[in-house]
């Protein structure tokens, strides 16, 4: 099933595709009004969602709503740094680590496909990513990798767009991740059912037509339960919590010469059996108001 948050008539609501409409879930008493909401309602919201998704009658052209990120705030959202071999290949000074590693995006990055990523100017080398994002259906904590993707609802596209400048000025990666938009989502969020093997998926990323990143994520250093494992070991990872896993050669900064994005660019983000995250790039320059020292 895809499932989408999307706003119609001035309202958020939730619904799932059907048969290339948008089947509404609004006027149903047994489907939570919102997606965190419906995950936590576990077996007995998905057996209604899917009981509306074959028959109801409330649906829209996709033209008719607009789309917003399928978990507009997730509680968390931990990215995996240095996940593909060719990413580690591309980037000086890398290697392969012994053990998955995470860094954090925050809630109030996320937007949803067409809304516009917003650039601070020119010197903050604002760069693309495409990744394969998880979302969480159930509590997990301290699980094994043999239990792990019991815990995955399902899965969407995640844009980690980052500021470089300010990323790796101080080893600033926290500030650098998470200006404001800088986190796309969407366009849906697909359930585990759906994609049985993730170990199999293309990621293509098109910047203004042009391809520049486009990989399969069996180039993945590590496995999806191996991941959750070891980011469960530290932290309780609740329903709409969001992982996800790392970015395949191609990016930006490390091209020669390097290719940032600039007011005006079109990205477009896609993964087999999700679909495409289409976010325009604009100007909101910043004057600084006290001059940076480097």
């Amino acid at each position: 099933m895809k499932l989408y948050t999307f706003e119609f008539d001035g309202q958020r609501r939730i619904g799932a595709e059907r048969g290339g409409r948008l089947v509404d879930f609004s006027a149903s008493p047994d489907i939570p009004q919102d997606m965190i909401s419906l995950l936590r309602g576990g077996d007995a919201a998905m057996a209604a969602a899917t009981r509306v998704q074959a028959g109801g009658t409330i649906t829209h052209a996709f033209s008719d709503v607009s789309l917003l990120a399928p978990v507009p705030r997730p509680g968390k959202i931990l990215c995996s740094g240095l996940n593909y071999k060719s990413h580690i290949e591309e980037e000086p000074g890398s290697h392969l680590l012994d053990d998955p590693r995470f860094f954090s995006k925050l809630p109030s990055c996320v937007i949803g496909p067409g809304a516009a990523i917003r650039h601070p100017g020119q010197r903050f080398q604002v760069d693309y990513e495409v990744e394969l994002a998880i979302v969480f259906g159930t509590t997990c904590y301290r699980v094994s990798q043999q239990h792990a993707m019991r815990h995955v609802f399902g899965y969407t596209i995640l844009h980690d767009v980052s500021a470089r400048w300010i990323q790796f000025k101080d080893a600033n990666e926290t500030m650098g991740k998470n200006f404001d938009t800088f986190a796309p989502m969407g366009p849906c969020l697909v359930t585990a059912d759906e994609i049985p093997d993730p170990r199999a998926l293309r990621l293509t990323l098109r910047l203004n037509g042009h391809v520049m990143q486009d990989r399969t994520n069996e180039d993945w250093c590590f496995p999806l339960p191996r991941m959750i494992e070891w980011l469960s070991m530290a932290m309780t990872l609740e329903p709409g919590d969001v992982m996800s896993t790392g970015t395949p050669a191609g990016v930006g900064c490390f091209r020669n010469p390097p290719i940032y994005l600039t007011p005006g660019d079109v990205c477009e983000l896609s993964i087999d059996g999700i679909g495409t995250l289409v976010n325009r790039v604009e100007a909101d320059p910043y004057t600084f108001l006290t001059q940076p020292t480097s």
